[in-house]
């Protein structure tokens, strides 16, 4: 078998395989939704926290200043 043949029989098909542009789509939509499930996670804890995490934080301050 020659090189030629064998680059278009095994090593092509491989390559288009493993780095094709087929994964690449399924990734980016797979970060998307992490970021989207980071964001929502965020907002309820700030949405549940703030208020008590407000409280602490003005009476931290107002020991502080006096």
């Amino acid at each position: 078998m020659d090189i030629v043949a064998y680059w278009q029989q095994q090593v092509a098909p491989y390559l288009r395989a493993k780095f094709g542009q087929s994964e690449r789509g399924a990734s980016l939509v797979e970060y998307a939704l992490l970021v989207a499930l980071i964001a929502v996670i965020c907002i309820v804890a700030i949405a549940f926290l703030g208020k008590s995490a407000s409280s602490k934080f003005s009476t931290v301050g107002s020991s502080v200043a006096g």
